[in-house]
């Protein structure tokens, strides 16, 4: 398989103005009525006919704001987005249903179905790429091309002692910063405590996708991880390797920092564009 792996040092670039999601980037926002629950959607930019709306998937713990803010203004520019927060995050309430990189694959699957759309492209970041990649197995026919970002697709992809730190983890280790944001929407307090469970048991008990499963891949495929990310370089390349012409892009980054999510420390602009260019390069990109 022909691999180009893409080793990116930061170029400081300068915006005239730090994006917000406030930017009146925002077309629409909604709730659709998919799977038993009412899945909150945002559409930010014009459709442009050549092209394929971009469909956002946050990370756990998160909300479309706190992961975001900085980025969907930058993407929204040029292309349309899409992005969602799941069951249990922000707008979207929790049902007795399970929380599951399956079940929210499917309400994204149906979701493009309320809104008409037979197919996209998929953008997921941290819990989010592993959300897209259950999309590209469960929904071939959803996804036109699809991008993980710091996804993850097997235990042993995580930094050591992830799953164990994980074990007792409580609150208290959560970032503030995404407590708040989501404090924001839901003021109640057993709402963080309700978040913050169902993303960690989610988490503690993950089981590895089935290498088989990955390879069923057929979208055209990017894969995106930090240097010194959470999830580690080497399952990047692992998992390219298992998708046929899948391609890879390590960036100067920790988890988060390259979409400019809020916890993942100072923003810095300048590496939010370069992944934004290394994005749009790619969906451009011609068969």
């Amino acid at each position: 398989m022909n691999k180009i792996v893409f080793v990116l040092s930061v170029l400081f670039l300068t915006l005239c103005a730090k994006p917000s999601i406030a930017d009146d980037s925002v077309l629409k926002t909604g709730f659709a009525p998919v799977n038993g629950i009412n899945l909150y959607y945002e559409i930010h930019g014009q459709f442009r006919k050549a092209e394929h709306p971009l469909v956002l998937l946050h990370g756990g713990g998160s909300t479309i704001e706190s992961n975001y803010a900085n980025f969907i203004p930058l993407l929204a520019r040029n292309r349309q987005v899409i992005a969602i927060e799941e069951e249990g995050h922000g707008h979207t309430k929790m049902t007795p249903r399970a929380l599951t990189f399956e079940n929210s694959a499917d309400d994204v699957a149906a979701l493009l179905d309320y809104l008409h759309i037979s197919d996209a492209d998929i953008f997921g970041f941290s819990n989010g790429g592993t959300v897209a990649l259950q999309v590209a197995i469960r929904h071939p026919e959803k996804v036109h091309r699809l991008i993980v970002a710091s996804g993850l697709s097997r235990r042993d992809g995580m930094v050591k002692g992830f799953f164990e730190g994980m074990k007792k983890a409580t609150i208290a280790q959560m970032p503030a910063v995404l407590l708040d944001a989501d404090r924001k929407i839901n003021p109640d307090p057993k709402h963080q405590q309700e978040l913050f469970t169902i993303d960690s048991q989610r988490m503690i008990h993950f089981v590895d996708i089935p290498d088989k499963k990955i390879r069923s891949i057929r979208a055209p495929s990017l894969i995106i991880n930090g240097d010194q990310d959470v999830v580690l370089p080497e399952h990047a390349f692992r998992m390219a390797r298992e998708i046929s012409g899948a391609r890879v892009a390590i960036l100067p980054s920790n988890h988060g920092g390259y979409v400019g999510s809020v916890d993942s420390g100072p923003l810095d602009t300048g590496l939010v564009e370069i992944t934004i260019r290394l994005i749009t390069s790619f969906l451009d990109k011609r068969p």
